[in-house]
């Protein structure tokens, strides 16, 4: 094999700057330039990126179902009810953005008293607030009925028809500030 020279008073011109330097001092770059020591730079780190490994799938730990919440009453604005004309035992009920269904089954409560009850609506129109108050709920249909018979599909009125009392005048709003709607049975 033929000996090579030790270089040690030859010069090399920098690719980068053009300079003469010593050729001991000269360094190869990862791109082929061939550059003094002091000029050097090293690749950049985005140029080579470190694989991505692939996402998880599973969750690690305790993992559970999402959860269903439980129904809970609606506080309801002053007078929600309405009667729609005399001796007729349909009810108007004001509550805004409802979501209800015709068919879901509604409460009515009055304010919580201590120990956990309710009290009744406040009567109104010759309808008691005990009547309003029904445990097992009552039916409603959405939209707002008029004494002619004539449903307006409005998104804040529901109405539903009380079992033992009829309006004696009809048209009137009442049943007190502090009712509620909500399912039959509460749960904690």
């Amino acid at each position: 094999m033929a000996k090579t020279a030790s270089g040690k008073f030859a010069k090399a011109i920098s690719d980068r700057s053009g300079f003469e330097f010593p050729y001991r001092e000269m360094v190869t770059e990862w791109n082929g330039s061939f550059v003094h020591s002091s000029e050097f730079e090293p690749k950049q780190p985005q140029l080579q990126p470190k694989r991505d490994a692939a996402d998880g799938i599973a969750l690690p730990g305790q993992v559970r179902p999402a959860r269903t919440e439980n129904a809970v009453a609606v506080i309801l604005t002053p007078n929600p009810f309405e009667s729609i004309a005399a001796s007729s035992g349909i009810i108007n009920v004001s509550e805004k953005s409802h979501g209800r269904s015709t068919g879901d089954t509604v409460r009515f409560r009055g304010t919580p008293s201590v120990g956990g009850a309710f009290t009744n609506p406040k009567s109104f129109d010759g309808i008691l607030g005990s009547n309003i108050a029904k445990s097992a709920g009552y039916s409603i249909t959405v939209g707002k009925r008029d004494s002619s018979g004539n449903i307006t599909k409005t998104a804040n009125f529901y109405h539903f028809t009380v079992d033992t009392n009829t309006a004696t005048t009809g048209g009137i709003s009442g049943g007190g500030e502090n009712c509620s709607a909500g399912p039959a049975t509460l749960s904690a």
